[in-house]
């Protein structure tokens, strides 16, 4: 009987992580007709990367007071208004007829994920079993990186099969929304115990003071892959179409695709591995990315080389996202796992949407190529940085240290 209730729950965390992986479906969706897009209505890439900011926007807005509503009042308070959200975002996606369209819907597209990453994550983990939690942050980190990739491929195959590749996309993006929202009201939630709290709702969200030294190993390698994997997203298929001629958006959608799915697979391929090897791993796979993709907009401008940068780009956020809600599903307690989790997740957005949009109008002064160059160096140098002091710092002998390796 235990067994039942136990393959039970695992079905109930798996039901919750539906919600995170349909907006993840929704924030990647638009990223190969963005080049169609830009051609129609023509913007420049600075303009591009801006609209992919605002999903930036709304998300760290978001995330700065999800977490502490989710830890006190309960995930589905957080959790529903963010399914609308995303229902909202898909329909002005379905509807755009410019740019300000795409503004206002990847603002909402934000939002969405905002609420996902805290509420959404935590409730997989909240319905898992006490004896899985483990294995709860795992589905809950797949399920991000499974909708991630899911999105560009389905926008991908849509603009090769369809000659209204919007319409096709963003109706059944908007229907996986409301199947979302309809699982997020029948969740079987814990009812939350902190309702009375005194403290401040509106602050920067952090984790106890005696795990953050746990989170920013964490955030040191989820940084640096989430923002390899938002450049391929943003103005990967910029790279295609320009310097290596490559302008199909099936292509664009289908290197996003295999970069999320097998940012997927690594996590469960790696799950054997201790948290201080993924944080390792993650690191040096950030490195190797921007290597490549250095290589692909110099002396090998081929497009599999760029799909190589993107599958180690897909790797390093797999890995990094791995390790970090490893250690906020073992280490830390459900009454601050969604603030937690939205501490985690600031930190890798910021830089994903800061470093893109510079790179973006970086492009426009100096040209796409050089402009890229200069973003991996950056971004290169800092996951060494990270590697370095991350390996140095787990090495320790305290408990916190121990129970990474």
């Amino acid at each position: 009987m235990e067994k039942v209730v136990e393959q039970r729950d695992l079905r109930w965390s798996v039901a919750a992580a539906l919600t995170v992986v349909a907006v993840f479906v929704l924030s990647n969706a638009p990223t190969p007709l963005y080049v169609e897009w830009q051609r129609t209505w023509g913007f420049s890439s600075g303009m591009l990367t801006i609209i992919f900011a605002c999903y930036m926007i709304g998300l760290v807005g978001t995330l700065v007071i999800a977490g502490r509503l989710a830890d006190r009042y309960g995930r589905r308070v957080v959790l529903v208004p963010a399914m609308v959200a995303a229902i909202m975002s898909g329909a002005l996606f379905l509807l755009a007829q410019g740019v300000l369209w795409l503004l206002a819907a990847r603002l909402l597209a934000g939002v969405a994920v905002g609420g996902a990453v805290t509420a959404g994550m935590a409730a997989v983990v909240d319905v898992a079993p006490t004896a899985r939690k483990r294995a709860g942050g795992l589905i809950a980190s797949a399920s991000m990186v499974l909708g991630a990739g899911i999105g560009p491929l389905l926008s991908g195959v849509t603009a090769k099969a369809t000659t209204t590749p919007q319409l096709w996309t963003f109706a059944l993006v908007t229907a996986l929304g409301v199947a979302a929202l309809a699982v997020s009201v029948r969740l079987p939630l814990p009812a939350a115990d902190h309702a009375t709290s005194s403290d401040a709702l509106l602050r920067w969200p952090r984790p106890p003071r005696d795990r953050r030294r746990e989170l920013m190993w964490g955030a040191a390698t989820f940084g640096p892959g989430i923002t390899a994997t938002s450049f391929v997203l943003s103005l990967g298929p910029s790279v295609l179409a320009v310097p290596l001629s490559v302008p199909d958006p099936l292509a664009a959608g289908a290197i996003a695709c295999a970069m999320f799915f097998l940012a997927t697979g690594i996590q469960f391929a790696a799950g054997s591995l201790s948290t201080r090897s993924h944080l390792a791993l993650s690191s040096v796979a950030a490195v190797a990315s921007m290597g490549m993709l250095t290589m692909a907009v110099t002396v090998t401008p081929w497009w599999p080389v760029f799909l190589a940068a993107a599958l180690l780009a897909g790797t390093a956020q797999g890995l990094g996202q791995l390790a970090g809600l490893t250690l906020i599903a073992t280490r830390i307690s459900p009454d601050r796992r969604a603030e937690s989790n939205a501490a985690l997740n600031i930190s890798g957005y910021i830089p994903a949407g800061v470093l893109p949009v510079a790179t973006g109008y970086l492009a426009d002064a100096i040209g796409l190529g050089n402009a890229v160059i200069a973003f991996a160096a950056t971004l290169g140098t800092v996951a060494m940085i990270a590697l370095v002091v991350v390996r140095a710092s787990t090495r320790s002998k305290s408990p916190s240290a121990t129970d990474a390796r």
